[in-house]
């Protein structure tokens, strides 16, 4: 198989989410031929229009509909009284901040509980502020806690190599084994995705040569093109009820475009998007105010003007 798609090594899946790539028709091709079936699979198609509502994650969904035909032909195996063993699914999602890493993790979560995989489906997000105490014995203590929070769900622990960043005798190390530990005893019972930026990521995993076999199915977020960022634009501001004229869209576009090339490895994607707009709405408040125009068509209407990334107070981070 390409890349694109996924490669696996020692038994490993590794998904990288190529947002350049074009679906062709064969793979975005429905697994159902009747709307008989598509009812029958009803989890599956939910979840596939949900997915379907995000620019990008085309990865994903075909992830989803993986782990869902392995989940339904166990079943199968079960009723005629084959063996339906169980896989671990911990997982591994690498990429810059706002390409979706938590969003993903959410459906995951609610899918796995849909289909019966987990107990509750919750998600319990957390950092190595949650996880790391301040004395000997006090970090297992918090980490077991998490852990019990978890039970029945996805524990999603982002910037997941700061546990590591202390060396050998830093607490983060003593969370690492509390973890290994859950994952070995309770390996069913939830699922542990860690999160972060992928050179760190990467870099954490090589510090721990036991992790990387821990944990299945590796995801790669990539930075979105700027064709799909303005995408993102567009709903944004649709979602808001308002409207961007095409000069405004033009100017946000060629920004994106220059801003992508400078800010290639820290790139906020989604969340820069989000603080773009909101501030444009702001902007265009403060821009009415001075003109005393509140019609109908100025009111929903943001413009080029409103979109001053020169003097924006957006980080770029």
């Amino acid at each position: 198989m390409n890349d694109r798609v996924n490669t696996r090594k020692n038994g490993r899946i590794n998904v990288v989410l190529n947002h350049n790539h074009t679906t062709t028709h064969k793979e975005s091709e429905s697994l159902f031929k009747t709307e008989l079936e598509r009812q029958k699979h009803e989890v599956l198609d939910r979840f596939e229009k949900e997915l379907e509502e995000y620019v990008g994650l085309n990865e994903v969904k075909r992830l989803i509909k993986e782990i869902y035909a392995w989940l339904y032909i166990n079943q199968c195996r079960k009723d005629i009284g084959l063996k339906a063993s169980k896989q671990v699914l911990h997982m591994i999602f690498k990429g810059n901040p706002g390409t979706g890493k938590t969003t993903v993790a959410r459906i995951i979560a609610s899918f796995f509980h849909e289909m019966n995989v987990l107990a509750k489906g919750q998600l319990i997000e957390v950092e190595r502020a949650d996880l790391v105490g301040e004395y000997i014995g006090h970090t297992a203590q918090k980490t077991r806690e998490v852990i019990k929070k978890a039970n029945g769900g996805v524990l999603f622990i982002d910037e997941a190599y700061s546990l590591s960043r202390g060396g050998e005798k830093d607490f983060g190390k003593e969370a690492i084994d509390t973890l290994v530990k859950a994952m070995e005893d309770q390996q069913h019972e939830f699922v542990l995705i860690l999160a972060g930026y992928s050179r760190e990521m990467d870099y954490f995993l090589s510090l721990n040569p036991g992790l990387p076999s821990r944990f299945p199915i590796a995801i790669d977020f990539p930075n979105y093109t700027s064709e799909e960022l303005i995408e993102m634009v567009r709903r944004m501001v649709n979602e808001r009820e308002y409207e961007l004229t095409a000069e405004g869209e033009r100017h946000v576009k060629e920004h994106l475009r220059k801003l992508k090339k400078e800010q290639e490895k820290t790139f906020s994607n989604g969340r820069y998007i989000r603080n773009i707009v909101e501030e444009a709405i702001r902007m265009q408040a403060v821009r009415l105010l001075k003109e005393g125009t509140y019609d109908r068509g100025s009111l929903v209407t943001l413009m080029k003007e409103d979109f001053n990334f020169e003097a924006s107070h957006v980080k770029l981070k």
